[in-house]
């Protein structure tokens, strides 16, 4: 096994809202875990006063960073490992969500330059409105589409490594998986129909949408993943925890990978957070340097077609 790539995935509350001391222990929490990797969402605020709370969180976490339209979100990468080779979306993909994603092409050193770089995106899917996150996920597949031309002149789909916020539930199927919540029980009337859809039988249910449309997609859960072929469901913890008006644990916040970057996937796991610092915990996942840059260099010879650049 090669070097162990960590990626983590959080939704730090607010980013910590005024409060300079709570986002310096955030950050201290987060370095260590030493991401090599890291997709933040809510960094409301980090633009203010020429971007010196991004800035201060570069220092603290010793990542370059990119931070996403109206500060909703943000990638940020080793640059011993990661390069960025350019940036989405365009205006067009912006408007779209109510929450613009940070979305960067990354090449991995490891891999040389005749590899193909990553897609690795940051999202967050809209709190109050499942229709809103139907959209949001059609839009989050077209990350798949991006194309690079090699140095021989080809043109190639990129593989996507992308995480965030779902603000929804994986459809039921893995074993160890967290249950669906029970809508009637969901002390919040509000909740519920922020968390739910209308089913085709014209019946409300809890919604799955995102999850389904992105694994159509081709896009794998990558902690599913992990479970499915290990049989340790550790990797299907709660990452947020229940509470008397939202309903119990749940599994909302999720990292995806294309089915071709599995087998570099090496672990996922949870790391839980106060909930004084946050309402959500730390998404993290292992994935294995050599093969990653294996699959990497060879997507670059793979035959496909193009797609949506």
């Amino acid at each position: 096994m090669g070097r162990s790539i960590t990626l983590l995935c959080w939704n730090f509350e607010a980013n910590g809202g005024a409060d300079s001391n709570k986002r310096k222990e955030a950050n201290q929490l987060l370095a260590s875990l030493h991401p090599d990797l890291l997709y933040r969402q809510e960094m409301w605020g980090a633009d203010a006063k020429g971007k010196s709370v991004m800035d201060s969180m570069e220092e603290d976490l010793a990542l370059r960073g990119w931070l996403g339209p109206s500060s909703h979100t943000a990638v940020f990468a080793a640059t011993s490992l990661f390069t960025p080779v350019r940036g989405w979306p365009d205006r067009d993909e912006e408007t779209i969500w109510k929450m613009p994603p940070t979305v960067w092409g990354l090449r991995f050193r490891p891999a040389g330059p005749d590899a193909v770089p990553l897609v690795c995106a940051s999202y967050h899917h809209n709190y109050a409105s499942s229709t809103q996150r139907h959209a949001e996920a059609d839009w989050a597949t077209t990350f798949a589409d991006k194309t690079w031309t090699t140095p021989t002149g080809r043109d190639v789909k990129l593989p996507v490594l992308m995480g965030g916020d779902h603000n929804s539930y994986p459809v039921p199927g893995a074993d160890g998986d967290l249950p669906l919540p029970v809508l009637e029980e969901i002390r919040d009337r509000r909740h519920r129909v922020h968390r739910s859809c209308i089913g085709p039988d014209g019946t409300r249910r809890m919604c799955t949408c995102p999850d389904e449309t992105l694994r159509i997609a081709g896009l794998e859960d990558v902690a599913r993943h992990v479970a499915s072929r290990s049989g340790n469901t550790h990797s299907l913890a709660r990452t947020v925890t229940g509470c008397v008006t939202h309903g119990p644990d749940a599994r909302i916040d999720r990292i995806y990978a294309s089915e071709v970057l599995l087998p570099a996937v090496s672990d996922v796991d949870v790391i839980e957070v106060p909930l004084n610092m946050s309402d959500h915990h730390i998404v993290r996942a292992r994935l294995d340097g050599d093969r990653l840059a294996d699959i990497l260099r060879q997507e670059a010879h793979t035959p496909q077609d193009s797609g949506v650049a």
